[in-house]
């Protein structure tokens, strides 16, 4: 099991992070002097308009792109200065990522998606990854769709195997991107209230959503305004 039983403080700690983009029409702030804090146990979603720097703040999370300032510790680690070589075997190991668009690849069952992350990380024996992938695809109800390819899923569906895969190492953080945006409203409410039971088990989940009730799911709101924090509440229960 993947634990950060170690860490005393938050999970994630991003303190000052600034990102600045370069564009033809000159430069763009895409973040200024944010500050976000999760701690293990949280689901705090993170709001805003478009441009508003939501996106770029997971980027930096899960280490796909880096501040030009600040720093972002996730899990004790200092993820702003990692290099390519290291980054992809910590962000296997530490994080799970979940996508609006599910990224499954359409050739593999669903089960052989959700083993790809213990394939590459290698933290599951291989004579009991399957047995896994099949046990998480239980926990997100979907477990009788394990030998089906994702084209055969309804959209919910894919979504719930998306995250089985996110899950599949037993991350500590939990980032998803928009990943109720394709989907109908009763659907979009069970994959909220799956993020809320992950967050329950002891994991920190940030979710970037458009979302405008979150009552009784997520913990706290996060809203930027034009890559600033303009407020940090916590949702009614």
């Amino acid at each position: 099991m993947n634990t950060l039983s170690s860490i005393t403080g938050p999970v994630v700690d991003v303190r000052a992070a600034t990102k600045v983009y370069t564009t033809p029409g000159g430069d763009f702030p895409a973040l200024r002097e944010v500050d976000l804090h999760v701690s293990a146990g949280e689901f705090v979603a993170v709001v805003g308009r478009s441009g508003s720097g939501k996106t770029t703040l997971l980027n930096l999370l899960a280490g796909i792109d880096h501040p030009m300032s600040g720093e972002v510790w996730i899990g004790g680690t200092a993820v702003h200065t990692l290099g390519e070589r290291h980054l992809a075997a910590w962000r296997g190991r530490v994080v799970g990522l979940v996508f609006q668009f599910f990224q499954l690849l359409p050739t593999l069952t669903v089960a052989e998606n959700v083993m790809l992350p213990m394939d590459f990380c290698d933290t599951v024996p291989a004579k009991r990854r399957r047995t896994a992938a099949v046990e998480l695809l239980e926990r997100v109800g979907i477990g009788e769709q394990a030998d089906k390819l994702p084209a055969a899923l309804s959209g919910g569906q894919q979504q719930r195997a998306a995250i089985a895969r996110a899950l599949a190492n037993d991350p500590p953080v939990v980032l998803a991107d928009e990943p109720t945006g394709n989907l109908d409203s009763a659907t979009a409410a069970a994959v909220l209230e799956l993020f809320a039971e992950l967050a329950d088990a002891g994991k920190a989940v940030v979710m970037v959503t458009h979302e405008r009730d979150l009552t009784g799911v997520a913990g706290r709101r996060v809203t930027l305004v034009d890559g600033r924090v303009d407020a940090d509440v916590a949702v009614p229960a």
